[in-house]
């Protein structure tokens, strides 16, 4: 029944948003005296948007603070935020779920950007679950995201010529605060001794992180929180923490706490104390107007988190 309404969901936005599309198919630059208007998927592309056009354009994100996107359901207030955006911007690897695949198609009636279009195939991380799919959550590499930094400033930059090099400035001065953020990121996890680098989360949304940064990852889910976990999986990981001696696991604050909980218990009831370590953000940036409200600061917090923890 869910599988069914979910189709229909889909087929409904996907017939909504073509209609209107249609009827105004407008694929070329924004007009002159126009400000461009565009809606990203989630809340982290929204913040790469905006540093790339500062007050130049509006942006939208359709997903806010704590939205898990492999979930996410559109309204019909997002189904017009999309007909009337000039550009959108969605992450793509199944990370948007149906809602991606249908943004996939409007690419036919307008300017539609997918920011992991700009990674070569041998750096995406495969999904463990399914084979002919790839790691969704791009941005925990913090080079990998300079590399969707650049290919929506560049997409933009067609898109509204008239402000082409303000949008080439602003993109090279983000770039040079990722920059740094890669270079303290990589710093930051050095100095966790090796054997205590071990990062525990609810769903396995930091494949790209570990990579990167020189940490072992585990998830109890696997890369989407559409995956379900059982018992098996509890018990698989709390013998795994046990027998490492971890000192502690993280929640999420996108995914119930309720899994990363019942493993701290499985834990205890074996003898050994292992503590929640914090909140993490995965799929979703902080509170507009907070620092973890930004991509950088939302790295800059998990970081400090992580290392506080396990160090």
């Amino acid at each position: 029944m869910n599988a069914y309404r979910t189709s229909l969901l889909t087929l409904l936005l996907l017939c909504l948003l073509c209609f209107g599309c249609a009827q105004t198919i407008d694929k070329g630059p924004v007009p002159e005296g126009k400000k461009m208007y565009v809606v990203t998927t989630t809340g982290i592309l929204g913040d790469a948007v905006k540093n790339i056009v500062g007050n130049a354009a509006t942006v939208d994100a359709i997903m806010g603070s704590g939205v898990d996107p492999h979930l996410y359901k559109a309204t019909q207030g997002d189904l017009q935020k999309l007909t009337d955006a000039d550009a959108i911007v969605y992450n793509g690897l199944h990370l948007e779920g149906k809602m991606g695949e249908v943004l996939g198609k409007l690419d036919r009636f307008k300017t539609v950007i997918t920011g992991s279009a700009s990674i070569p195939e041998q750096q995406l991380l495969r999904s463990q679950a399914f084979a002919d799919s790839h790691d969704p959550h791009i941005w925990f590499d913090v080079q990998l995201w300079q590399l969707v930094v650049q290919h929506v400033a560049a997409e933009l930059q067609k898109k509204d010529p008239k402000n082409a090099e303000l949008y080439a400035r602003n993109a090279q001065t983000y770039l040079g605060k990722l920059g740094q953020l890669h270079a303290s990121t990589k710093q930051a996890i050095a100095s966790i001794p090796e054997q205590q680098r071990i990062l525990i989360t609810a769903h396995d949304a930091f494949g790209y992180f570990g990579k990167a940064y020189g940490i072992e990852v585990r998830g109890l889910q696997g890369i989407s929180t559409v995956s379900e976990f059982g018992l098996q999986d509890v018990s698989r990981l709390v013998n795994f923490i046990v027998d490492r001696k971890i000192k502690a696991v993280f929640v999420e604050s996108s995914v119930s706490p309720k899994a990363i909980e019942a493993v701290v218990i499985g834990s205890k009831q074996k003898g050994h104390e292992v503590r929640i370590g914090g909140t993490l953000y995965s799929d979703a940036l902080g509170k507009a107007g907070t620092p973890e409200g930004t991509y950088i600061g939302m790295v800059e917090y998990n970081v400090n988190n992580i290392v506080s923890a396990l160090k």
